[in-house]
C-alpha cells in the first residue's frame, strides 16, 4: 500500500506547490510509482501537471461521493478546480467528515508507491483530511517571519489530527523553501526555525528564482526548464527518501547529482547595504543678496520657545529609537 505524504503550509507563497510538483517528479525520476493529489481550490498544483482545466471527474467529485478515486485520476494527478470549494461546504455537515478522504483513496492507494497531497494554504477541513489520510505530513517555509508562525500553526494541527484521528501520523520535516542564503535574513530565518524544530529541518534548501514561476507557465518540470536549479529539488528529494527509509530509491537519485553540487558551500556574501550614490551635480545657490539694514529679533514667546528650544535656539532632536536586531524570530506561545 502506498506511503502517502501530505505537504501543507498554513500561508500562502511559501512555495508549496511548487514544492510538490518537484518532489513528485524528483520521487518518479526514482523509480517511484506516484500519485498526486490537488487539494487546493485555486488549482494550481493540476495546472502546473498541465492538465485539462476542464479535465473531470476531480476531487471535488470524489469527495462528495459523485465518482470513484480511479476515475478520477488524469496521468497519475486527481486534480481540482474551484468546485472543491462546494464540496468543502458540503462536507461540512457530515458526520465523519474528517475521514472521507481517507476512504475515498483507499482503493487506489494499491496501485502506487507514494501518494502525495497539496493542500490549501489554509489549516481547515480540507487539511485536516489530508493529514487524516497521511502516514507522513511535510511542511514548507520561506524565509519571513509570519511563514515561521506558520510553522507553529501547522505543528498544532499536525499534533491535534494525531491525537483525535490518526495516531500514526509522523512529522516528516520542514523544507525551506524561496531561500536566498546569501542574505543575512535568510540565514538567521534559518537558524531560527532549526532552534525550534531541531533536526526535522531539511538540510538542503531552495534557492529563490523567477523560473519557477516561469516553469510554471510553461507547464514544465524546473528540471527541464533549468537543469541547474533542479538540483536544489534532487537534493531535497534524496534526504526525503533516505528519511523514508527509501535507501535505494535515494541512491538512484544520487546519481543524477553533479558532484560540484555537493562541495561545500560558498561563503556566505557581505551583509546587504544600499549601493552608494552616484555623485550628481553640485547644487545651484542662489545668488547672495546685498546685505539691509539688520532686522531686530522678535521677542522671543511660548510658541518660539517651544519649537526652537529654551532662549529661541535650537534644541537638538531627540534620537530615534534602536532598530530591532535583525533576525529577531520568536515563535509564539499559542
Amino acid at each position: 500500500m502506498a506511503l502517502t505524504i501530505s505537504v501543507l503550509s498554513q500561508k500562502g507563497g511559501t512555495g508549496k506547490t511548487t514544492a510538490v510538483r518537484h518532489i513528485v517528479e524528483a520521487f518518479r525520476l526514482s523509480g517511484l510509482r506516484v500519485l498526486a493529489i490537488d487539494l487546493d481550490p485555486q488549482g494550481n498544483l493540476s495546472d502546473y501537471f498541465d492538465i485539462d482545466p476542464e479535465a473531470d471527474p476531480t476531487i471535488g467529485d470524489v469527495l462528495t461521493g459523485r465518482c470513484q478515486a480511479a476515475d478520477a485520476i488524469h496521468d497519475s494527478v486527481i486534480p481540482a478546480n474551484l468546485s472543491l470549494a462546494e464540496a468543502e461546504i458540503t462536507l461540512a455537515g457530515r458526520i465523519g467528515r474528517e475521514l472521507t478522504l481517507r476512504k475515498a483513496i483507499e482503493e487506489v492507494r494499491n496501485d502506487y508507491d507514494v501518494v502525495v497531497i497539496d493542500c490549501p494554504p489554509a489549516l481547515g477541513l480540507l487539511t485536516v483530511n489530508a493529514l487524516v489520510a497521511a502516514d507522513q505530513a511535510l511542511l514548507s517555509s520561506e524565509a519571513q517571519y509570519f511563514a515561521l508562525q506558520g510553522v507553529e500553526q501547522a505543528l498544532e494541527v499536525i499534533e491535534l489530527a494525531r491525537d483525535t484521528l490518526n495516531p500514526g501520523l509522523e512529522w516528516l520535516g520542514v523544507l525551506f523553501n524561496i531561500s536566498d542564503m546569501r542574505t543575512v535574513h535568510s540565514r538567521e530565518a534559518y537558524e531560527a526555525l532549526g532552534e525550534h524544530v531541531g533536526d526535522r529541518l531539511l538540510t538542503h534548501t531552495v534557492r529563490q528564482s523567477i523560473a519557477y514561476a516561469e516553469s510554471a507557465e510553461r507547464a514544465v518540470p524546473i528540471f527541464d526548464y533549468r537543469p541547474d536549479l533542479g538540483v536544489d529539488y534532487l537534493l531535497v528529494a534524496e534526504e526525503l527518501l533516505s528519511r523514508l527509509g527509501m535507501p535505494d530509491r535515494a541512491a538512484r537519485i544520487a546519481e543524477m547529482i553533479p558532484a560540484e553540487a555537493r562541495d561545500e558551500p560558498a561563503e556566505p556574501g557581505p551583509v546587504e547595504a544600499s549601493p552608494a550614490a552616484e555623485p550628481g551635480p553640485p547644487l545651484a545657490t542662489a545668488p547672495a543678496e546685498e546685505p539691509g539694514p539688520a532686522a531686530e529679533p522678535p521677542a522671543p514667546n511660548s510658541a518660539t520657545a517651544s519649537s526652537n528650544g529654551i532662549n529661541g535656539h535650537h534644541a537638538e532632536e531627540p534620537a530615534p529609537p534602536e532598530a530591532p536586531a535583525s533576525g529577531d524570530y520568536r515563535f509564539r506561545a499559542r
